[in-house]
């Protein structure tokens, strides 16, 4: 409640004229920059909006040349074309093999019969033509000029006459008079003239050129495969209505031109976010430095006429945030100010030391609490187990054994000498199993070795520190519920090993076992009128007590099978046994 109080005051003081005056300066000047960014990011996006139309239509100005070129050089072609049709054979065929290899645009030069399209000539440069053609693409009956005065232009497709050789082309029809009358003659043209330039320009990094027809169909792309593949599509239909100039569609920006005589119209493609949206953000990042630098100008020009007041506090809260995360360490050096927070200042000291107090009598009290309760548990093994050994020795001493009976009380003197351990609760595993073996003599003589028993011990777990009478109410509870219901010998194994941090003990019988429900049970709180299975329970409940809830009893069971009783116990060096 009183630091409550503390911390609704220090708010109070905060509320300050000085405050409310530094919130009022900052939130004008922050709206007033924000309102100036609104506007200047409105008029830079429809000026850089404007300027990416402006090069997209360069872009597509100086394509439509580079297509005009294209057009010029099919024109002279095919004018070569007819005049080498007008020369004899053999001068026919050099002209057209040296236009096949001498011009890197085109491919073949093919004469076709125009009565039933049958393939008479073919000049292919190095290119080898198929012996047996599937189907002709670069040929088309429909495609064929009215008059020799014109050619016909095709739709882009693959070459598809040559061996292990699929080049992109157009094929160019025109009509020739030859001495045995009209034929159809096709050059088949790449676009590596087109294709050199169109590739290499682009409006930002991912911005591109291509050029269609008037129909939308694509004629060449600088990713023709992927088109062709249909992995990749273009927005033809629309383009291919949309008049000249630039136009924003879906968060691309088309910029479109048309080379008159051909139909072909090239398209510039960029894409807002790249272009535009990129820049405007790097724009919009300085002018958000701009208003954080001006806002904490204005908040440090009133911190530094305030300090004197809220300095003081400031230290005064991360004392109180300090004193939250580490109470009982926490070591308070008075804050020094004004009045008000000098006064404030020793009341906190006076509430860090009361705290302090307080948790350390809390803390104490917590442990003579804790050793109470370790005492108690132990102190419920110890009639039990002495009832039970000494009638083991009455029964000898009535039965007349009495050097058996001795060397059972020689063996219980040292058994209980270790017990006893000078008041320790911890002793050394190298104890325990010398208690643990001097228990199974003497239970070994009165059951008149009915059982068997053995021990596997790791030397390095010998040094380690444990419960004391951790061992013998488990090999007793083995003996008495397990073995001794048995007809046939019983056999108790003990093994202590190491498991990481851990030390293990183990305790496994031969006997009638139990379900897993007797196993449950035997480890749940006593109610009354519970008998049997006390030694079990104490052990669990003094490791607990002692090492935590992660450390304790496990017990594995199968009727008419056997037990394994599993102890598992941090690995505990002499220092900390004699600190505890």
């Amino acid at each position: 409640m009183k630091v409550s109080r503390i911390v609704k005051e220090i708010k109070d003081r905060l509320n300050t004229a000085s405050g409310v005056m530094t919130l009022l300066v900052v939130s004008i000047i922050t709206v007033a920059l924000i309102s100036g960014a609104a506007v200047f990011i409105h008029i830079y996006h429809a000026s850089m909006v404007r300027n990416v139309m402006i090069s997209g239509e360069q872009a597509t100005g100086q394509i439509t040349d580079i297509v005009g070129n294209y057009m010029s050089d099919i024109d002279n072609s095919m004018e070569r074309i007819k005049y080498a049709f007008r020369c004899d054979e053999e001068e026919r065929n050099e002209i057209l093999n040296a236009l096949v290899e001498m011009r890197p645009d085109a491919v073949a030069v093919t004469e076709y019969d125009m009565e039933n399209g049958e393939l008479l000539n073919a000049w292919t440069g190095t290119e080898i033509l198929k012996p047996e053609i599937y189907k002709n693409l670069s040929f088309d009956m429909d495609l064929l000029p009215s008059n020799a005065y014109y050619y016909t232009i095709s739709k882009p497709h693959v070459e598809s006459i040559f061996v292990n050789s699929y080049p992109w082309v157009v094929s160019i029809t025109g009509i020739v008079s030859t001495s045995e009358g009209l034929r159809a003659v096709v050059l088949d043209s790449k676009f590596s003239q087109i294709a050199a330039y169109v590739d290499n320009i682009g409006i930002g990094s991912h911005g591109y050129c291509f050029i269609m027809d008037s129909e939308g169909d694509i004629v060449y792309h600088p990713q023709q495969q992927l088109i062709f593949a249909g992995l990749k599509k273009e927005n033809t239909e629309v383009l291919k209505d949309a008049p000249d100039g630039s136009m924003e569609e879906g968060g691309i920006i088309y910029s479109i031109k048309t080379k008159e005589d051909s139909g072909w119209r090239t398209v510039a493609v960029s894409f807002v976010d790249e272009t535009i949206t990129d820049n405007l953000m790097r724009c919009l990042s300085l002018l958000l430095v701009l208003i954080f630098i001006v806002i904490a100008a204005t908040m440090i020009s009133s911190i530094v006429l305030t300090k004197h007041i809220t300095r003081p506090i400031g230290e005064l809260m991360t004392a109180m945030g300090e004193f939250e995360k580490d109470a009982s360490g926490f070591s308070y050096k008075p804050v020094r100010g004004s009045y008000e927070i000098n006064s404030l200042s020793d009341s906190f000291g006076h509430l860090v030391i009361r705290i302090q107090e307080l948790m350390e009598k809390v803390k104490n009290e917590e442990t003579v609490l804790r050793k109470t309760e370790l005492r108690a548990l132990q102190a419920q093994i110890n009639p039990h187990f002495l009832y039970n050994t000494l009638d083991s020795i009455a029964w000898m001493c009535e039965d007349g054994r009495n050097k058996e009976a001795v060397e059972m009380v020689n063996a219980l003197a040292r058994l209980f000498r270790i017990s006893i351990s000078k008041g320790h609760e911890l002793i050394p595993v190298e104890k325990e199993v010398e208690h643990a073996k001097s228990y199974l003599k003497i239970q070994n003589f009165r059951y008149k070795n009915q059982f068997s028993y053995s021990f596997n011990v790791e030397e390095k777990c010998l040094k380690y520190y444990c419960n004391k009478i951790t061992l013998q109410p488990i090999i007793e509870n083995a003996i008495y519920h397990g073995i001794n219901r048995m007809i046939d010998e019983g056999e108790i194994k003990v093994d202590i090993y190491s498991e990481g941090e851990d030390v293990i003990f183990s305790v496994s019988d031969n006997g009638v076992g139990m379900t897993k429900e007797q196993c449950e049970d035997i480890l749940k709180k006593d109610g009354p009128g519970r008998t049997g299975g006390i030694g079990i329970k104490n052990v669990n409940d003094r490791v607990k007590i002692y090492f935590g809830d992660k450390y304790g009893i496990n017990i594995e069971s199968e009727p008419d099978v056997g037990t394994k009783v599993t102890i598992r116990m941090p690995k505990i060096e002499e220092e900390y046994a004699d600190a505890k």
